[in-house]
This record gives structure tokens, sequence and C-alpha cells, in this order.
């Protein structure tokens, strides 16, 4: 049986044949083969089918005589977190994160959070559970389960990023679209001197708001009318698993996640001279020139939070970030936090005492794009040819690390292929010129279209 649930770098299916709770189980088994680890967390989000993907992995790690340690309902970050403060051997998290409400899936790491991705065993545990062979459950050397709440732990140490002494009282729209976020802003609220303004805060598997995923521009007007209503200082959306945070200034507009990972680099590189940054190949021309300013090293990695962790290790970087609003910290085991790039924005405004739109209007100007476009093709490595096949003449940089990036004197472009979804995504950027980008956009799209 071929399991097309996994993907690049996670475990992604549609619920019914591509993933459920028999392939769960053979997952957990197949997990515990490969690895041999003696204990493992485990954690779930909100989504209906998480808690009985959730039993029927723990059983599968169990029948190999795997202890499992449940921390609940969970962002993906908090499975992270508990891998590594609990010294266990390893962490799956179930969660679709923002795909559709009828998908689920798992991302997986082994001990001290390293990430688990094809290159790195993902494609072991696959060929494993598509075997299907396990020995006869001896159930005399089952493994345990049993349940322990870190949130305390973890919400001290996300307090750790920041000079809470030094923070002003602002005044903040949180937007958990009904995911798993809700409930660390209720933990940390107390520690912050923060008026949180809550809305689709209560976890609904069923999103009545609809799938949190602030990337889709109708999933912004709620946050976006909070803002205004409540004169905010910022607004702070995430997606399901809230390893994704996206930012709104305080006029409400949506700011793109590529200059939120120019402002922490910056703020990362001013406390650390010369330390090593790593973005990935869609949107670059921002980082680079900061990295440049600041004495700082970019090093760029393949897209794909599996990918810029190991990246992040091989090279000891402080911080990662993804124009995709995924943000990485060495302090953080390497890993993604949803949580931390918020609080150290908030950092940031209370010391420069500046709004959230002028700490970025320079940046957005200097290297103006319109953020992510997805198309929609029928053949899309067709469709990624004929686009090469018509610039790649012209080009003074040619670069596939990942897809295809072709740069020019006063604007450049990355195309590639979702490693999650059947799309094709666009972004391209220019030398403060938005003319140029318009014309550009225009042109590819109307390729891809064709």
């Amino acid at each position: 049986m071929t399991l097309t649930c996994f993907k690049a770098y996670d475990i992604r299916g549609k619920l019914g044949d591509e993933l459920n709770e028999d392939i769960a189980y053979r997952i957990g088994r197949a997990y515990a083969q490969f690895l041999r680890p003696k204990s493992v967390v485990v954690g779930g989000d909100v989504r209906l089918t998480s808690k009985t993907l959730k039993v029927a992995l723990s059983n599968g790690l169990r029948d190999e005589g795997v202890d499992v340690i449940d921390i609940g309902m969970t962002g993906t970050e908090e499975v992270y977190f508990a891998t590594s403060h609990l010294k266990t051997d390893g962490g799956i998290e179930i969660t679709a994160s923002h795909n559709p409400i009828d998908y689920n899936g798992m991302k997986l790491v082994r001990a001290n959070s390293k990430p688990i991705s094809g290159d790195t065993g993902l494609n072991d545990i696959k060929r494993l559970a598509e075997e299907n062979i396990f020995s006869p459950v001896a159930f005399s050397s089952r493994g345990s389960i049993h349940e322990v709440n870190i949130l305390d732990a973890y919400v001290q140490h996300l307090l750790s990023y920041v000079d809470v002494s030094q923070l002003k009282p602002l005044k903040l729209v949180v937007n958990a679209g009904n995911g798993a976020a809700g409930h660390v802003i209720d933990a940390i609220e107390k520690y912050l001197p923060f008026e949180f303004i809550k809305i689709n805060h209560e976890p609904d598997g069923s999103f009545p708001n609809g799938i949190p995923n602030p990337l889709l521009v109708e999933n912004r007007a709620a946050t976006t009318e909070a803002v205004i209503v409540h004169k905010a200082d910022m607004g702070i959306a995430w997606d399901g698993d809230f390893d994704r945070c996206f930012l709104f200034d305080e006029t409400g507009a949506f700011t793109e996640g590529y200059y939120i990972v120019g402002l922490l680099a910056e703020a990362f590189l001013l406390k650390n001279p010369g330390a090593k940054i790593i973005h990935d190949p869609r949107l670059t021309w921002n980082t680079l020139d900061i990295a440049q300013k600041n004495g700082g090293h970019a090093i760029q990695s393949k897209t794909g939070h599996a990918f810029i962790k190991e990246r992040m290790r091989e090279e000891d970087a402080v911080y990662g970030g993804e124009m995709s609003a995924h943000h990485y910290f060495r302090d953080f085991f390497y890993c993604d936090s949803g949580m931390i790039p918020w609080l150290l924005v908030c950092e940031l405004l209370s010391r420069k005492q500046e709004k959230l739109s002028r700490m970025l209007e320079d940046r957005i100007a200097k290297f103006p794009s319109p953020g992510e476009i997805n198309s929609h093709v029928v053949d899309p490595k067709a469709a990624i040819g004929k686009v090469f096949d018509q610039y790649v003449n012209d080009a003074k940089v040619i670069d596939k690390t990942d897809g295809i990036s072709l740069e020019f004197d006063e604007w450049r472009f990355n195309l590639r292929m979702s490693n999650t979804e059947p799309v094709v995504r666009l972004n391209l950027e220019s030398r403060s010129n938005p003319d140029l980008l318009n014309k550009k956009t225009t042109e590819i799209m109307t390729l891809l279209n064709s």
C-alpha cells in the first residue's frame, strides 16, 4: 500500500484513504522501529480528528514498547519544546496546520527536537509503514502512557526572549482563528503589560470562522477590523497549530512576513555581531541587504521547516526566517515558533517607540513585493519550464535551490511547486520600482494562465 500522506518534510493527507486511524497506528509502529526511542511526546491540535488519530498513533508507539507522554491539545511548537525540555527521544504533533478541514497530518522530530524530513528518516518511516510487517504485540512489554502539562514551563521560556521590564502597555488584537493559540495567550497574559482584544479565541475544530490561514486575503478582515475599531497598536493572527504568526500594523494593514524576517534579522545581528542568518530563496534582497549592513552572514536554504532547521543546526545560526511567516531561533532548539516573533516585535515597538508601519516603510519601499501568488495549473513542471525558458537568457543569476530563481538588474523572481499543496507559487521583488514589478507580475501570470 502506497501512503500518499508522506510529503517532503511532514505528513499531510485527506481523511479517509490517505490518513486514518489504521495508518496513524502503523506510523506509530514504524516511527518506533526506525528510531528505537524509549519515550516520545505526543500532542494534537484542535481538529476534530486529532484526538482519535493521536490515540491510534500512541497505541502504535506503545505496542513497540515506547513510553508515551501526552501533552494534550497543543500547537506544534509545544511538542518541540516538550521534546527537549523533558529530554525525550522524540515528539509527534497531530496537525494539518492550514490545510482544508477534511485533512490532518503529523510533524515528527527526534531527540533534541531535531526534524525528520525525507532526507533524514521520513522516507524510511514511510517504507516501514507501507510494508506493515510488525511483530505480534507482547502486552507485558507495552509502553506506558501518561499526561504531562508543560504549559507553565513553556510560557517561562517564551518570556526569556524579551525584557519584560522594558515593555510598554500596548494594545494588541489577537486572532487565534479558533485554533490552538488561545490557551497560550491566556497563560502568558498575566506576565505582560498588554491589553489583549481576543477574537475567534476559543478552540473549535469545526472552524466556524474558516480555516485559520491568514495568508488567505479573505481571512484577514476580522483582524484588520478589530485593530481599527479598538485603535490597537498591532494585530496578530495565527494558523491552526500556531507555528506561524502574521502581523498587522496599527492601521490594520497586513504585513508581509518577508519584511518581518528583515526586522528580526536586524534585531538579532545588533545583539550578535557577525552571526549567521538563514533565509529561504523566495524573497531575498531585503534580508541580504540587512545582513550586509549589520555585519552578518545571510545563508540560503531550501524552503520548508525541516530543511531550514537542519541548516540552522549546521551553521549554528542565531535566527532563520521564511517569508511564509516561519521564524526559527537558535535558543528554541533551532525550531520555529509563532509566539516568539510577536513578543520580539512588541519589544522593538516599546524600545523604539515607533509604530510598526513606520519601522517597515523604508524597507518595503526599497524592495517592494506583491506577496506570494498561488496558481493552480494542469502541469506545474511544464508551466515552470515555460516561464524559465522565457526569461533564462536575460538572467544575471540562475539558482535552483528550490524551484527556479532568476535575478536581473532591477528585479528577481522565484517560481516553485508547493511541497504541501497542488499549486505553483510565485514570488517577485524589485529594487524600488513598483511599476516594473507590476509589469513583470502580469507577464509571468499570463504565461502561467496560458
